[in-house]
């Protein structure tokens, strides 16, 4: 891969990774909860579960859903069912850490198993394959794999630090409240555009 490719790579992982998105807005609520230390596997599972995500699907993953067209309606319901339940988890992290103390961030494994029903994780991987790594060979897959992984663990603590910084506001149980069921309606609305489709 030439130089200025690996540099359009960045820039395509960087615009993605960094909007707003089911990811960024589970870990703002997560170093908002949590804080940073505390959040660092879920962290690591964003950062690093794409991109283990691409490599198979660069491989041919997506051919299942040419040979049954059923699978992508699977996956949308899926995705919404699991989506509704991380939204609701974060709506109620407040009452959950008061009730027990059982409230915890995501798990790595939870974080990059997310990647496989997120609409967004798809979109990425899929736009991210066609462009950089057309052929599909194992090196241009790698290449793109490595870029999203370095970008994504930069976005990745960037979000989770701005959720720590709110933490002195959040301190007021009020505030938390309001503030995880802002991020889970946000959740909410940021599976519109799968509905729609």
């Amino acid at each position: 891969m030439t130089y200025d490719l690996l540099l359009a790579v960045a820039f395509f992982a960087a615009a993605n990774v960094f909007s707003p998105g089911p990811n960024n807005l589970m870990l703002i609520a997560s170093g908002a909860n949590f804080g940073l230390r505390r959040s660092l596997p879920h962290m690591a599972g964003v950062a690093y579960g794409l991109p283990l995500m691409q490599i198979p699907v660069g491989f041919g993953v997506m051919q299942i859903f040419d040979l049954w067209p059923v699978t992508h309606t699977v996956l949308k319901i899926v995705s919404v069912v699991y989506m509704l339940w991380l939204a609701w988890r974060i709506a109620m992290a407040t009452e959950m850490a008061r009730a027990k103390d059982t409230a915890r961030p995501l798990r790595f494994s939870e974080a990059a198993a997310f990647q496989w029903v997120n609409p967004k994780a798809w979109s990425m991987s899929l736009g991210a394959i066609t462009l950089y790594a057309p052929g599909r060979d194992l090196e241009a897959l790698l290449w793109v794999a490595g870029t999203f992984a370095a970008v994504g663990t930069c976005s990745a603590t960037t979000w989770t630090t701005v959720g720590t910084g709110l933490r002195r506001w959040l301190s007021n149980p009020v505030r938390l409240r309001w503030f995880n069921r802002g991020m889970a309606c946000l959740l909410i609305l940021a599976m519109l555009p799968v509905l729609l489709t």
